[in-house]
């Protein structure tokens, strides 16, 4: 065992001092390797304390200029405030003066030359409307006002169906169209790309004006036959009444509209010749002819078989009248200016006669200057809906009872 040791030993020494050598080489290439990383930290730390620096100066600029800015940002909101209150306060007073000076009366009478009452006798059936309903109610002012969206052209039309499933929207853009487009419900109508949310329904002859109709799932409106109104020929100035049935998509019905020499009732809107109305006694149609150019008349129809089954010839002028709605038995005509400014219910017509001139609100539509193309009553709701210049407006009524005092 001896002699063998320092053999072993020998082999040992020679074995370790190779990697005696790599292993000095390895902790050489980590000091550097340290000292690299020490450097750009001490970098990264001389940069660090320069932005610091940086920000510090800028901030310090920067806060001057944010107290002037909310100093002016204070004085701008104070002067649009006392500018807010300014015109408020003006229009209290138009409104007071408006109301201390009222429209004139709705009915007319000759010039002087006449020698007589200007209302000519036309021996039309003009008898008072037996009420179906005991609705007895009158407006009292609109109460206020919600714009949807802006949808489609100028003109136009959106309603519901009273009588159907009230969550349905249907809407019939332009004055001379064949296709309604249907929503499932309001919040559908109003989303950015509502027509993706829209179903079709195409009517076989197109509609003139805005005086369509959604009633008992059915879509009322008036069309122009060959020779109709600009067309020339034997039905000058006739239009036909359709009944169309908007699930089955097929004519039911079809009359037509027993009145010769058409023309718009409304003065401010010239596309339409017949505007149907609903509410709680039924189906409406206000028209004008040639034979009294100068006022409204109103007709009640019977909505199954589009017989007109009473007719009045209102007081109601047509000049500068831009729409009409019905309720309970009574007419309300909305009149305008040309170019448009605040539109006003300035006439009324109760073909039962309950409802009295003198007792008859005229109230002003909320502040909105624009120019209405279709007014729809939903009676279930007591809404209007209304097409404004592309807009889609809500207006809620305030109703009181006809008998009293305004």
């Amino acid at each position: 065992m001896g002699p063998r040791t320092p053999l072993v030993t020998l082999f040992l020494l020679s074995w370790l001092q190779p990697l005696q050598g790599q292993q000095h080489h390895l902790v050489e290439y980590m000091e550097r390797r340290l000292a690299a990383l020490e450097e750009r930290l001490a970098q990264c730390q001389d940069q660090s304390s320069r932005h610091a620096a940086e920000l510090r100066d800028f901030k310090n600029k920067m806060l001057p200029l944010l107290e002037v800015a909310e100093k002016e940002r204070e004085a701008l909101r104070t002067e649009a405030d006392s500018i807010s209150g300014r015109v408020d306060r003006l229009e209290r007073e138009v409104d007071y003066l408006e109301t201390q000076n009222p429209a004139l009366p709705c009915v007319e009478v000759d010039e002087k030359v006449t020698g007589g009452p200007g209302i000519k006798g036309k021996g039309r059936r003009n008898e008072k409307y037996d009420m179906l309903t005991d609705c007895g109610y009158t407006i009292s002012q609109v109460r206020s006002m919600k714009i949807l969206k802006r949808f489609g052209g100028p003109a136009g039309l959106w309603t519901k169906d009273p009588m159907g499933p009230t969550e349905k929207i249907y809407v019939l853009d332009g004055t001379q169209n064949d296709t309604a487009f249907v929503f499932p419900r309001l919040r559908d109508f109003t989303l950015t790309m509502a027509a993706r949310k829209a179903s079709r329904v195409r009517v076989p002859f197109p509609w003139v004006g805005t005086g369509q109709l959604v009633y008992g799932g059915f879509l009322y409106y008036a069309r122009r036959p060959p020779g109709g109104p600009g067309g020339g020929g034997e039905l000058e100035n006739t239009l036909q009444l359709i009944k169309f049935h908007l699930a089955n998509r097929t004519v039911v019905d079809s009359s037509v509209f027993p009145a010769e020499g058409l023309i718009p009732p409304y003065g401010l809107t010239a596309d339409t010749y017949i505007d149907l109305a609903a509410d709680e006694e039924g189906l409406w149609a206000v028209y004008a002819t040639r034979e009294d150019d100068r006022h409204l008349c109103l007709a009640k129809l019977d909505p199954q078989t589009l017989d007109t089954e009473q007719q009045w010839d209102t007081p109601c002028p047509r000049e500068n009248a831009e729409a009409a709605f019905v309720i309970c038995g009574t007419l309300y005509v909305v009149y305008n200016t040309r170019p448009a400014s605040r539109a006003r219910i300035q006439c009324s017509f109760d073909a039962s006669g309950t409802l009295t001139p003198e007792r008859a609100a005229l109230p002003y539509f909320p502040r909105r200057y624009g120019a209405h193309a279709s007014l729809r009553y939903n009676p279930r709701e007591r809404q209007l809906y209304a097409w404004d210049d592309g807009y889609q407006i809500v207006y809620k009524l305030e109703m009181r009872r006809k008998e009293e005092e305004v």
